[in-house]
């Protein structure tokens, strides 16, 4: 999901491979909340891309928007929710644009969505901020800046990475905000593999 030309055709072109850029299982910070989740409720997966972790959500049983820039990644979202037997609700959207709808969902999961620059992440933030009911939950990973030294996924742009500073700052006005700072190694396709700096977001509004 991306706001250009260029980033979308590159998305595309990266999506256009063979299998799953970054493989069918949900991510493992998300499964490790599955807790916190109830069947019914609504749930927005930003920049889900293939559907991984969408899909993951519906077998929850909750209700899923799955949003995405590339149309190629979410004809394989759609087959991967066919094959699991669960209904994935799919928008193509461009979230520079997107209308976020008011106080909606139950839950957001923002998971490495740092192809957004500082300009369009304040957006983005400030979407998630409007799109959540009262009391919703915001799961959100990315990478912090030591993953520049790691090189195994993610942005090379270090004002894309996340600081507990950054996250701190932009959730102040949430009810509560627990974030996890941690080196861990991750196994998501291709995309993403081998020992990565995380940054983990569980926020209430």
């Amino acid at each position: 999901m991306t706001n250009s030309n260029t980033d979308f055709d590159r998305w595309q072109t990266r999506f256009a491979a063979p299998g799953y850029l970054f493989g069918t299982a949900p991510n493992a910070f998300l499964k490790s909340q599955a807790h916190r989740l109830r069947p019914g409720q609504k749930a927005l997966a930003l920049a889900d891309g293939e559907g991984r972790n969408g899909v993951w959500l519906a077998e929850q049983g909750l209700d899923v928007l799955s949003l995405d820039f590339s149309t190629v990644a979410q004809d394989k979202a759609r087959a991967l929710a066919g094959k699991r037997g669960v209904r994935l609700r799919v928008e193509r959207a461009d979230l520079s644009r997107w209308d976020w709808p008011v106080n909606e969902f139950d839950v957001v999961a923002a998971i490495f969505i740092q192809f957004a620059d500082a300009v369009l992440r304040s957006k983005i933030f400030a979407g998630i901020k409007k799109a959540l009911k009262p009391g919703g939950l915001l799961l959100l990973q990315g990478y912090s800046p030591k993953q520049l030294e790691y090189k195994t996924g993610g942005p090379s742009e270090i004002e894309r990475l996340y600081t507990r500073e950054l996250l701190e700052k932009s959730f102040a006005d949430f009810s509560s905000v627990e974030i996890a700072e941690h080196d861990s190694a991750i196994e998501e396709g291709a995309g993403h593999a081998g020992m990565s700096a995380l940054i983990d977001v569980v926020a209430r509004k």
